[in-house]
């Protein structure tokens, strides 16, 4: 850029005003689950990122990042190719399911949920957090079998997501004020770090920035 010159900020808005960028879309609030899923989900995240010495799934809106997820593209498998012969796949090969993600969780919500009613005599939401985790220990490691459903793949799927909505950009329906970037020290979606290059490896406490910005401030 010549000096002197300034950035010129793009806006669709007519007049053009100085410092104001158009703003991206807030991810839709779809909505997949039954108020039954949502509970068992919920549940799930919950013992899988807790909120013990720290925030935890709740905390963070898990379960609305992963509804939403699960209503659009990505939980019809829309992208993928989702045709048989269908096998067991290799650990190496990823998600290798006959269903698509939307489709793994509610089967599988539905077979977990009659093994416990079946077993301990309440929906899984409804048992002891130690009741839980054993039962999701059983689920990872392969132990428990769920009614045409692969138990291991259900685990590692609502991991995977839970892990996304926990860290995922908040205009996704996740990371709720941003408390899982606070956790590690994520700056977030800045547009400049020259201010920081020459740290010398020191800490850096700067409040994260997501796609939408801060809610602290006024977009207007």
């Amino acid at each position: 850029m010549a000096p002197g010159a300034t950035a010129r900020v793009v806006s669709r808005e007519i007049p053009w005003l100085p410092g104001r960028t158009d703003m991206p879309p807030a991810y839709p609030a779809q909505r997949f689950f039954t108020p039954a899923e949502r509970r068992c989900v919920d549940a799930i995240t919950a013992r899988l990122i807790p909120s013990d010495d720290g925030p935890g799934a709740r905390d963070a809106g898990v379960t609305d990042f992963i509804d939403s997820q699960l209503a659009g593209f990505y939980g019809r498998g829309d992208r993928w190719y989702m045709r048989g012969p269908f096998a067991d796949g290799l650990e190496t090969q990823g998600y290798q399911s006959e269903h698509p993600p939307a489709g793994l969780y509610r089967h599988a919500i539905e077979a977990l949920d009659a093994h416990c009613q079946g077993t301990l005599g309440a929906n899984f939401a409804d048992l002891q957090p130690a009741q839980q985790d054993e039962l999701l220990t059983r689920l990872e490691e392969g132990d428990l079998e769920l009614d045409g459903v692969s138990a291991a793949a259900f685990f590692s799927l609502v991991l995977e997501n839970a892990i996304e909505g926990f860290f995922c950009d908040p205009i996704y329906g996740g990371n709720r004020d941003m408390v899982g970037w606070k956790l590690v020290g994520f700056p977030g979606a800045r547009y400049d770090y020259r201010d920081y290059l020459d740290h010398d490896g020191a800490r850096i406490d700067i409040e994260p920035v997501g796609l939408q910005g801060r809610p602290a401030w006024d977009p207007a």
